[in-house]
């Protein structure tokens, strides 16, 4: 019981980082001791699964698939994503621009000491390694610098969104919300849809998430059991490349028409198309101190959860 209500809260951190635009999921759960144990069950629903399902074998179905943990982890993310949903759409759109410096200050915080969390974990460093690194910065730098799409509520682009950001969400360092804002439908999705539950927006979101899911897990299985150490070296670049879309000190850049320069407006409200002007923030201001007191708060959250991790780890082990 205790085992199950520990992953349940692992699915709620997972959850709540992947509300964020900048935030990984898979960073969590990779630095909660999770990451090879959930790719891994995902991957087992296949085939043999199906096939014992059908044929009415519950019980040998549920070990195939490591039923409880998927549950639990699964369970906690939904819960997390549809209440955190609420909260940080208020924090995003309140007429007090402090709310959103704090937000993103807590998971700067939390995503910079995820760095050291993530890169030590690579068994030897070598020049494999170090160009993996090299790529998995330039490559979410170059992400983090793409113009967004426009905002397209089509089915079939619907699940080419849920199939990629759930890809996206469950790779250490790269932010399944930030593809969203990439691909031009983040508001649509994770802040409109879920908060009001529009079914007609999840539904086929949902069915392109799964596809995408199962699919790249099998993927990420493999690479991790062949190229473990160069992998996790490409996403702890990724994860230093995410930084820039965190910093809490930056401008927004909206939507606009090319022709007429006027914004793109969605039910009365701009469109949010990326960030220009990173800058520092005025050190003398209330606002700053309580940021960089999130900043350290993020940071602590995570030598937590990881210490929260090994602690769970050496007693399954014991």
């Amino acid at each position: 019981m205790n085992n199950a209500i520990t992953l349940f809260f692992k699915g709620l951190a997972i959850g709540a980082a992947n509300v964020i635009p900048g935030v990984s999921g898979g960073t969590i759960a990779l630095i909660t001791g999770i990451y090879d144990k959930l790719i891994n069950s995902i991957k087992s629903v296949d085939a043999t699964a199906f096939k014992l399902f059908f044929q009415g074998k519950f019980k040998e179905f549920w070990a195939h698939v490591n039923g409880t943990f998927l549950l639990m982890i699964f369970l906690g993310i939904g819960v997390s994503i549809v209440s955190l949903a609420k909260i940080f759409k208020w924090m995003l759109e309140n007429d007090n621009p402090s709310y959103e410096i704090w937000l993103y200050a807590f998971f700067f915080g939390l995503i910079l000491v995820s760095i050291i969390s993530v890169g030590r974990t690579v068994e030897k460093w070598n020049i494999g390694t170090i160009i993996s690194i090299v790529v998995g910065l330039a490559l979410a730098l170059f992400i983090t610098f793409l113009k967004p799409g426009v905002e397209n509520e089509a089915i079939y682009y619907l699940m080419i969104c849920g199939a990629i950001a759930m890809c996206s969400m469950i790779l250490p360092g790269l932010s399944g919300s930030f593809v969203l804002i990439i691909l031009g439908n983040y508001k649509l999705i994770m802040v409109d849809a879920i908060s009001d539950f529009n079914t007609k927006i999840i539904i086929p979101v949902g069915i392109g998430a799964v596809l995408g899911l199962l699919a790249f897990s099998r993927v990420l299985s493999w690479v991790f059991k062949n190229y473990k150490d160069q992998t996790i070296a490409l996403m702890t670049g990724f994860i230093v490349g995410s930084l820039a879309i965190i910093w809490p000190w930056k401008d927004k850049k909206f939507l606009q028409n090319e022709e007429t320069g006027e914004f793109i407006m969605k039910k009365g409200e701009k469109i949010l198309s990326g960030y220009e002007n990173w800058h520092l923030p005025d050190f003398t201001s209330s606002e700053t101190l309580i940021a960089i007191a999130l900043i350290i708060g993020g940071g602590i959250a995570i030598w937590a959860m990881e210490k929260f991790a090994s602690d769970q780890s050496e007693e399954s082990a014991a």
